[in-house]
């Protein structure tokens, strides 16, 4: 049993409970409902949560992959319907709310809920310029990270990614993707990253922590028929580029001690690591750029608040003073919930320029 699977098994019957008390003050507006109703509805939620992943790890299917689309979007609309309930509540305990505002409120959240799914599924390209000191050669990387290739994001999102990387070929030198290529919801099968080996350029990958959920030989297997580099603790070189891929200590997995002779004075030496952690320590180490992804920006509010205070290099290009750079990308996918609000599914183009 994977941990994904372990950790949704342990949480469901809390989310049930959740969605109990969220229904019951919701129904009290509109003059309330039968406890029996509410228990039904709520074990419903529960079923269409944990049903499906059961099936989708041993082979992926349309309706259990649209089953937990439906389960990752209600779970969006709960939290907002927990602050929409809990707004509402503490007016109304000052003034009596008509009915009209109550409605208006649930349309809010459902106009929310659809530029949230489309801003998910719409992927940009955003541009960065990293002024190195001495550099050797000029260079573009495509830099993204957290696909999350699974149940809610399936053979489309590869697909998305292999169209916007080949429109990239004349202006990127190589891809580099920092993690997460597999969500861990679904099985992995040995063809389903096939359309990145039409991309006419390198592809590197470093394992994330959900590429292990159900395992990671799957995930590397699949890479390399596809053409994908795995750089699991393992460097390579391209032009002037000396890259390290880091993977994720997950599990029994250690992380392993990097050494000095890694580092290759006579270029320019890239981290890719998945979580963006550590930062301080690789750059005195050597390493003058780190590639992160992880946090995935805090996705959507109010998440984002939370995750700007989790992690002290949440998103976007970061520079010390001995013009070392790190950049922690939002990603491309999504985990469970194919929402997102005040971040963008994201590949980075890193133009390395001599200054």
């Amino acid at each position: 049993m994977s941990f994904r699977t372990k950790r949704v098994i342990f949480s469901t019957p809390f989310y049930m409970l959740f969605q109990f008390f969220l229904f019951k003050y919701l129904f009290l507006f509109f003059g309330g409902l039968d406890d029996v109703y509410l228990i039904i509805l709520s074990v419903f939620i529960g079923f269409i949560r944990i049903v499906p992943m059961f099936f989708e790890a041993r082979k992926s299917r349309s309706i259990t992959r649209f089953l937990a689309k439906v389960d990752g979007i209600w779970m969006w609309a709960s939290v907002m319907l927990l602050i929409d309930i809990v707004i509402l509540y503490l007016i109304a305990s000052f003034y009596k709310l008509p009915l009209e505002v109550i409605s208006l409120s649930l349309v809010i959240i459902l106009i929310l809920g659809i530029y949230n799914y489309y801003n998910a599924y719409n992927l940009v390209v955003n541009e960065k310029v990293l002024k190195i000191k001495d550099l050797n050669q000029e260079i573009n990387i495509a830099h993204l990270s957290d696909v999350h290739f699974g149940s809610v994001r399936h053979d489309e999102i590869i697909e998305k990614i292999a169209f916007k990387l080949h429109q990239l070929e004349d202006t990127c030198n190589l891809a580099i993707i920092s993690g997460d290529l597999a969500d861990g919801s679904s099985v992995i099968k040995e063809d389903d990253f096939m359309a990145l080996s039409n991309v006419d350029m390198p592809i590197i990958f470093t394992p994330g922590n959900h590429d292990f959920y159900m395992g990671i030989d799957n995930v590397i297997k699949a890479c390399k028929k596809a053409g994908v580099i795995v750089l699991d603790n393992s460097s390579f070189k391209f032009e002037n580029l000396n890259i390290y891929g880091l993977t994720f200590s997950f599990g029994d997995r250690e992380m392993p001690e990097i050494k000095k002779d890694i580092i290759d004075s006579d270029a320019l030496n890239i981290l890719n690591y998945h979580v963006p952690y550590y930062w301080e320590e690789f750059s005195d180490l050597g390493f003058d750029i780190q590639l992160s992804g992880h946090t995935h920006g805090g996705q959507f509010y109010p998440a984002v608040f939370f995750s700007n205070l989790i992690f002290k290099y949440n998103k976007g290009l970061f520079k010390n003073e001995y013009g070392k750079y790190l950049n922690v990308t939002t990603g491309v996918g999504c985990m469970d919930i194919s929402m997102r609000w005040g971040t963008k599914s994201e590949i980075n183009v890193l133009k390395f320029k001599k200054f």
